[in-house]
């Protein structure tokens, strides 16, 4: 797709001559530039660039489209794209815009400064890997069930459309990775193994097996003869001389040619300007300028902290082995697999949220009008899901949903329940999305914004207000948060060891078996995880930490006057922000209290 700042150009334009015509004070107003418009064209255009975004959140009108985001032509629009916007902003004087307007500025200059950061760093030249990668989302898409709409013969038509450019995207990835073949911009070897093995899925028939056929086999009921043949046979054409072709020399490109020039460190460090290139990840995915150093020192004290109560959980009950003992000892025990039915499963979560529901008053009165659900997960993906929360919509209509998979109900254990629910669902996800939806005060591009160090960083530390919600009560749930935060805190350690100290994959994995009780293999696929994305795993324990040291804080310097509901409140009513913007707001709220 061509895209272009034409409109943006113009927009900039009117706004300076403007700004520097003659006054006239019968137009005074009229000649004021508007900071909603901007902070509106902002999201409109970025959906331009990000068509997947707009899918994803029912926005259907780039439904046919891919841009090929890493061509040079789409990065060069992109630096523009950003570079204008920085530019509109700095058309205003900030101090003379309200508090919530303020914000908004604060956090779309946060966006722009950052992401033209990161277009300094070629990570364009490794476009795959095995765990955050276009054809990871596109196979989803394919499969007719994700949020890539099969309804009518437009949206069929929107899919071949939206293919066309996805096999653009992959001859330009195979172009990219030659060329980071030859300047050291490579994925770890053990990396590559596994896109090797996701392409092998998609690189043969028979046809009507394949995944980018399944929207062909689940035609509306509302087609004609005439429009099934139609579509039947050109999803075939599709797939057979299209997508299967492609995957088929992807798959060769990366066996032949990629894996043997693949590397055999870990981290980023071994990529040219490696450590500049983490320290921009850090900085992009936790929104601090924390240090790799101290974050490995800080994951070193969390863990040695968080194990100090595990033991203590452990002597309470009365168990007289290890920790690593302990640990197996919970999860294979028969009393904490106490149902049947998928149904029970269900039940005991509403059981839960009953339980803690009317303690919630106590915390917070600012409470979403979404919906909630607690529902199975559907079976088609179930034996590979992870619980999670999907987002109602964002007029409310359709609820948010704490997902459950029960593959094996016999074999579930309960022991960390108490805590998934409030991490993924109250007052975790549902609460924090929720509320930043329905706030008619934010303008648009905040209203689905996402900042994983605020928005998981708040859902770790919804874990840890159990105690406050009338859970916890049996040590063993306590023992699950604890293993939750766990998880989290050797993360710090692992994350910045792999990518800034040198530590091998096999080295980061003995870490892991040390302290926590999760197989070899769940720790592995982990590990990798932290491998392909660097600095994203740091983003819950920092998120988390920052939101109780500000907590801390004002209830240290309001004393009896500190109000919780009103610093949840502060925290929830903005959305997603940068840490440090959220830091500034919690200082400020602090000092209009103490007034």
């Amino acid at each position: 797709m061509k895209l272009t700042q034409f409109y943006c150009i113009i927009g900039l334009v009117l706004m300076i001559s403007a700004c520097n015509s003659p006054k006239d004070n019968s137009s005074d107003v009229e000649s004021k530039p508007d900071i909603s418009k901007v902070y509106e064209d902002y999201y409109q255009d970025r959906l331009k660039f990000y068509p997947l975004e707009a899918t994803s959140a029912g926005d259907n009108r780039y439904n046919d489209t891919l841009p090929n985001n890493i061509s040079q032509e789409y990065l060069s629009q992109l630096k523009s794209f950003y570079e204008n916007y920085q530019q509109k902003l700095a058309e205003f004087d900030k101090s003379s815009l309200s508090a919530t307007d303020q914000l908004s500025y604060d956090i779309l200059e946060w966006e722009c400064n950052i992401n033209l950061e990161g277009l300094k760093f070629h990570t364009e030249l490794t476009p795959l890997d095995q765990f955050w990668s276009l054809h990871i989302m596109m196979g989803q898409y394919a499969s007719g069930a994700s949020a890539q709409p099969f309804k009518t013969e437009d949206d069929y038509e929107n899919w071949l459309k939206r293919v066309d450019d996805f096999m653009v995207w992959c001859d330009t990835a195979m172009v990219n990775m030659t060329k980071g073949m030859k300047t050291g911009w490579v994925l770890p070897s053990a990396l590559t193994k596994k896109v090797i093995l996701q392409i092998t899925e998609l690189d043969h028939g028979p046809v009507e097996g394949h995944l980018f056929f399944s929207p062909a086999k689940n035609l509306p009921e509302s087609f004609n003869d005439d429009q099934k043949n139609k579509y039947t046979a050109a999803y075939k054409s599709m797939v057979e001389e299209k997508v299967i072709p492609t995957f088929k020399k992807l798959h060769g490109f990366l066996e032949e040619k990629y894996l043997p020039a693949s590397r055999a460190t870990s981290g980023a460090s071994a990529l040219p300007n490696g450590d500049e290139y983490y320290s921009y990840r850090i900085k992009q995915f936790t929104t601090t300028e924390l240090s790799a150093d101290s974050i490995f020192n800080l994951g070193m004290s969390e863990v040695k902290r968080i194990s100090s109560e595990m033991e203590e959980i452990k002597n309470d009950v009365g168990f007289t082995g290890d920790l690593k003992s302990f640990f197996n000892y919970v999860r294979t025990n028969k009393e904490m697999m106490p149902y049947d039915s998928a149904p029970q499963v269900i039940a005991h979560f509403n059981d839960i949220y009953a339980t803690m529901k009317p303690q919630l008053k106590h915390l917070f009165d600012l409470v979403p009008k979404t919906p909630f659900e607690v529902r199975r997960t559907e079976a088609f993906r179930e034996a590979s899901a992870s619980a999670e929360y999907n987002p109602g919509s964002i007029d409310g209509t359709r609820p948010g949903i704490f997902y459950v998979p029960v593959p094996d109900a016999p074999a579930y254990n309960i022991f960390s329940d108490e805590s998934l629910f409030l991490h993924e669902a109250i007052p975790g996800h549902h609460y924090q999305i929720s509320l930043q939806q329905e706030n008619d005060k934010l303008p648009e591009f905040r209203k689905t914004l996402w900042y994983s160090a605020y928005g998981e960083g708040w859902a770790l530390y919804s874990e840890s207000l159990g105690t406050e919600l009338g859970l916890y009560i049996d040590p063993y749930q306590y023992f699950g948060m604890l293993s939750a935060e766990m998880h989290r805190a050797i993360r710090l350690v692992v994350d910045a060891g792999i990518h800034s100290k040198g530590w091998t994959r096999e080295q980061a994995i003995q870490f892991s078996l040390e302290n926590e009780a999760e197989s070899e293999a769940s720790i592995t696929s982990e590990i990798e995880r932290y491998m392909a994305m660097p600095g994203q795993a740091l983003s819950y324990k920092i998120g988390q930490l920052n939101i109780w040291e500000l907590r801390a804080k004002a209830h240290a310097e309001l004393g009896h006057e500190f109000d919780v509901k009103k610093f949840h409140n502060q925290v929830l009513e903005s959305g997603c922000v940068p840490l440090a913007l959220l830091e500034a707001k919690i200082n400020q709220w602090i000092e209009t209290e103490k007034q």
